[in-house]
């Protein structure tokens, strides 16, 4: 069981850097790919960023591309998601889930997908 913990959000200022880190226990995340999705309120969850297993690829939705950077570490068991030029409407909780099934990043923007979600992180930017 595979268990996620997220950390790095807070209040910016619009342009500002931030560094989401999502840290497991348990289970054998290495094997499992890592997605972050969003959540501003009164909208639904909105998939961000998604990485495979190996660190060896991965995904950016349009909206933050060149903007945001997903990376891990299995050495540290951490995924990261490195946010750059941040505005406005990135204010969100932000969540990273591993996939339901290993070594496949199938279907990785669908929430759906994931079996193992972390409890979220605030990240606020102001204008």
């Amino acid at each position: 069981q595979v268990q996620l913990g997220e950390s790095g959000g807070g209040l910016v200022q619009a342009g500002d850097s931030l560094r989401l880190s999502c840290t497991a226990s348990g289970g054998s995340f290495g094997d499992y790919g890592v997605a972050w999705f969003r959540q501003a309120p009164w909208t639904e969850r909105e998939w961000v960023a998604a990485i495979n297993w190996s660190g060896g690829y991965s995904y950016t939705a349009g909206s933050v591309e060149g903007r945001f950077n997903c990376s891990r570490d299995n050495a540290k068991n951490t995924v990261y998601l490195q946010m750059d030029s941040l505005k406005p409407e990135d204010t969100a909780v932000y969540f990273c889930a591993a996939h339901g099934i290993r070594f496949t990043l199938q279907y990785f923007d669908d929430p759906r997908s994931y079996a193992y979600w972390g409890q979220g992180t605030q990240v606020t930017v102001s204008s």
